[in-house]
Order: structure tokens, then C-alpha cells, then sequence
């Protein structure tokens, strides 16, 4: 008996219908076909162990496993429950009428208990959209999908739930994600948990008012910034208390973000979509792979600046990281998208996020603190020298921290807080809301060049201002453009309708990277 059984597969952050198609015949033999690799071949052997211990048996004759389309690579072990519940309807052991209506997907046990998979999110997504009554995964899985409530999603913790779903005779809605024990308890985890745990406030950081008010401009604008200072300066925590003042994510960028950490396998362990922000910080030694995103073969997996999505990517001492690695992160800072390329598999995943970066100055960490550095001006060069003209012109606000005198720390009087600042960033966001109502961008960082000539019309006062600062300060045609994007960002947080030259001069006031002779 011929029997088919819908899975998926996930390319990118979008998943594919896989069907498996089981035929019982005349014969010798278990038979798997469809380019499968060494994990879906090993689930033959998983499979039946789980179906012997639960009572079922295994028929003796020709078993051939099809997994459709035959040309598309399947890997993972994610195939174990649509081939074992084939087996089942193929060899007649229990009628099964509802198996072609559901999408299914699960690592089985040895005992026939059910294991989580990722990729939950896309594949319910996909059954979605392909017209299914819903998806059977695994109860720690099937909390990743528990917001598509339009249509059915069981978690289940054995094979036996699944027999029982498929078979119809019973009333199973106890086992829909909705009601079970596992979402209720994250459900309840959720409620309860703190507003922001464990975040950073811009009150507890003392002074660096120059360096809040850019780290608030490119929070406002969606910008770039990198903050170069004095070990104790108070970089990280900048960085940090940045998370606290950008808006709420909107419904499609959780949509998203959750989509790449489920296919990652790091799948929000509450109910439903991720709804704070990404702040991912990787170390210093992160490699290449880890950054961008890989893998062998089919396993291609998005690095830290697919899961900084719609987040914060914050590169902590991006001086001491490979410069390979530093050059690496050019497009996807430009395109927010990154492409994987292997011989056997081309992926893409959204990166696009917003870059932090740190730095100490030199070598000693200590140039311009008085006389306390002791590198050469050579040392001082190729320290930064790293950080590459083009790499520096896609960073939009370029931020130099000083230490604290004694008496500021000492003497330190409350600063705002990040709920304050985080009212104006939201303001500033919602004028951008606006602005690009029709266009397919949301924050000031992301226009195109076509978008600046629409959006940020100079009077004659500005277009005399940029001139003087192009000629004077040597900036790049790219830089140019990027001064224009935060001058908007700056009129927006004013609530300006125009941009006025006091604007551009403090956009330009933000790269002084650009100058050749600062050391």
C-alpha cells in the first residue's frame, strides 16, 4: 500500500514541503531514496526500534521510503515521525485518515517519546500558507508556533499522541499547544517575568553626555556607531543600556528575528514570537562563520549578524578581531541581507542589524588621557588600522569617550533615565513610520540614495555647509550620504520638518575617524 506523509524543510528562513512517500510490497528490505543524508539514513534504524517498542511491528517485506522532491537535499533528524507514522498507515496497523491533513515533524526516541526539532516556526508558517489544518511537533517545538492560532498545532510528547490525532476517533485538544502544561507554565513565566532583566540604565552611567546623545541619535535613526575610549570608559555599558531605549518590535520583525533563531535551534523557550530586541555581543575571536553564518553541506546555520536581527550586534574590541573577519561584516552592513555560498547549497538570511562597535585607542588603551599612553604614533596607526575607509564609512556616528574625572564620579548627580530617552527615541521612530509609509524601509539608516533626494531636501544654506565640509574634511561620497541620513535623524528627534545646517555640522561632528591626522 502506497502512502503518503507531509513534512518540510527549511532553505533560509523559509520552509519547503518534503512529502514522504512509503510503499509496502513484495520483498526484502528497508529502502530509503530521495538524497537524504547520514542523519535521515540513520533514522531508519531509530524508527523501527521506537515502532517495536510501542507494540507495533515490522512488516516482512519491501519497505521503500520516497522523500520527495528527490532532487532537494534532506537533512536532520526531523523525518522520524512522518516515516514512522507512514510505516504504520502503509503496513495498516491502524487507519489513519487525517495523515495527509497535517504537516509533521519530530525526532523519535528509542521508547517512541518525540524530541524538539528546529525550524518549528517556518514549517508552521509554511502549513499555513499550503492550505493545512495544522502541524503535529513536538510539545517544546510546538511552543516556537504557538501564535498561528488560525490554524491546529498539537505538541505532543510520544508517537502514541500522534496515532491518536491522526486517527480521528478521538477528542484530542488536549494535546493542541494551547493547553498544554508546557505553554501554560511559559505562558505564566512570560506574565511574571521583569519588564527588562537584568538591563542597563543610562541614569546609572556617569557623565559621557556626548557620547548618550549619540547613542540616542542612533537608536532614533536605526544608525551605526562605534565608540572608541579609555579601558573603563564606559563603552560596554553604552552599549548595553542601548538595548533598554530602542522601540518594541513591530509584528513582522518578530515574525522574522523568531523565524532565524528557530531555524538556529534557539527557538524562544516561551510561547509565541521573540519580542525583545536581539543584543547579541560575540567575542573578539568569534571566526568568520560564527559572524556571518555556515556550515557543511545542506547544514548552513545564520552567524551573529543574522541573529543581531532587528537588534544590536555590539563587536566589543573590534580592534583585536581579524581583519578578515572586520571586512566580512561590509555587506551585510550595506545590503542588511548576508549570502551563503557552498558548493552544494546557496542560503540567505536578514541581517539586518544595527552595529556597535568598541575600541580602545592604541595598543595601551590609554592615548588621550594625558601622558599616560606609551605607544609611538606608528602603534597608535596600525591599531586602528584595521578599521578600513570603507568599513568607516559605513559606521554612521563615530564616538570619542574620555575617562571620568574623579570628581564627576564621586560628585555624581542622577542622570535621565532610558525611559525619558527611550520616549524620544519612539517619537523620532514614529515621524520615520511615517515617512516611509509607502516605502519598504522603516528607519532613516536604510534610505537609498533615491530616498535621501525624496525625503531630505537641502535649502541652499545646507548645500553651502556640506560643501565646506567635503572640501575641508575630505569625506567619501558614501560619507557624504550618511551625514545627510543622521542630519534627518537629528531634525526628527528636534521634531523638524526640515533639515537646517546645525544638523549637518553635528552629523559631521560624528566622524572624526575620517581625519587622517588624529593621532
Amino acid at each position: 500500500m502506497l502512502t503518503h506523509i507531509h513534512g518540510a524543510k527549511c532553505i533560509g528562513i523559509d520552509a519547503v514541503e518534503v512529502t514522504v512517500e512509503i510503499d509496502i510490497d513484495r520483498g526484502i528490505g528497508i529502502h530509503l531514496v530521495g538524497l537524504a543524508d547520514v542523519a535521515v539514513k540513520e533514522s531508519l534504524l531509530r524508527t523501527t526500534t521506537a515502532l517495536e517498542a510501542l507494540g507495533f511491528h515490522i512488516p516482512g517485506k519491501r519497505i521503500v521510503i520516497n522523500l520527495a522532491p528527490a532532487d532537494l537535499r534532506k537533512n536532520g533528524s526531523g523525518y522520524d515521525l512522518p516515516i514512522a507514522v507512514g510505516i504504520i498507515a502503509a503496513s495498516e496497523q491502524r487507519d489513519l485518515p487525517r495523515a495527509g491533513r497535517f504537516i509533521l515533524m519530530g525526532e523519535l526516541g528509542l521508547d517512541g517519546s518525540v524530541r524538539p526539532i528546529p525550524g518549528a516556526l517556518p514549517f508552521a508558517e509554511m502549513a499555513r500558507n499550503a492550505g493545512f489544518d495544522g502541524i503535529i511537533l513536538p510539545a517544546a517545538s510546538a511552543l516556537e508556533a504557538s501564535g498561528f492560532k488560525e490554524m491546529q498545532i498539537y505538541g505532543v510528547e510520544g508517537l502514541g499522541d500522534v496515532v491518536r490525532i491522526l486517527e480521528g476517533q478521538q477528542a484530542c485538544e488536549d494535546l493542541l499547544v494551547w493547553n498544554t502544561q508546557r505553554y501554560r507554565k511559559a505562558h505564566r513565566a512570560r506574565m511574571n517575568a521583569p519588564r527588562e532583566e537584568g538591563g542597563m540604565d543610562f541614569a546609572d552611567i556617569v557623565g559621557q553626555e556626548g557620547a548618550k546623545r549619540g547613542i540616542e541619535i542612533a537608536a532614533s535613526g536605526g544608525h551605526n556607531v562605534i565608540m572608541v575610549g579609555a579601558p573603563g570608559s564606559g563603552k560596554s555599558s553604552l552599549a548595553r543600556a542601548m538595548a533598554g531605549i530602542l522601540p518594541p518590535m513591530t509584528k513582522e520583525e518578530a515574525l522574522v528575528t523568531s523565524k532565524i533563531y528557530s531555524v538556529a535551534g534557539k527557538g524562544s523557550p516561551q510561547d509565541g514570537l521573540i519580542s525583545r530586541r536581539p543584543f547579541r555581543a560575540p567575542h573578539y575571536s568569534a571566526s568568520l562563520p560564527a559572524i556571518i553564518g555556515g556550515g557543511g553541506g545542506e547544514g548552513i546555520l545564520p552567524g551573529e549578524v543574522s541573529l543581531a536581527h532587528a537588534g544590536v550586534l555590539f563587536l566589543d574590541e573590534i580592534g583585536q578581531m581579524p581583519k578578515s573577519v572586520i571586512e566580512a561584516l561590509r555587506g551585510p552592513i550595506e545590503d542588511r541581507t548576508v549570502c551563503i555560498s557552498r558548493l552544494k547549497a546557496k542560503v540567505e538570511f536578514p541581517s539586518s542589524f544595527m552595529l556597535v562597535a568598541a575600541s580602545n585607542p592604541c595598543p595601551c588603551g590609554y592615548y588621550g588621557e594625558g601622558d599616560r599612553c606609551t605607544c609611538t604614533p606608528t602603534q597608535r596607526q596600525n591599531y586602528l588600522g584595521k578599521l578600513s575607509g570603507p568599513i568607516l564609512d559605513r559606521i554612521d556616528l563615530q564616538l570619542w569617550l574620555h575617562s571620568v574625572p574623579a570628581d564627576r564620579i564621586v560628585r555624581a548627580q542622577k542622570a535621565e533615565s532610558s525611559e525619558a530617552v527611550a520616549a524620544r527615541v519612539l517619537k523620532a521612530r514614529i515621524a520615520q513610520k511615517h515617512r516611509f509609509a509607502t516605502e519598504a524601509i522603516a528607519t532613516n539608516a536604510e534610505m537609498s540614495v533615491k530616498q535621501i533626494e525624496r525625503h531630505c531636501p537641502l535649502s541652499e544654506a545646507c548645500r553651502t555647509t556640506l560643501e565646506n565640509l567635503m572640501a575641508k574634511m575630505g569625506f567619501s561620497m558614501r560619507a557624504y550620504f550618511r551625514i545627510i541620513r543622521v542630519a534627518r535623524t537629528i531634525a526628527d528627534l528636534e521634531g523638524s520638518e526640515d533639515i537646517r545646517p546645525a544638523h549637518l555640522l553635528e552629523a559631521a561632528s560624528y566622524r572624526f575617524l575620517d581625519r587622517r591626522n588624529i593621532f
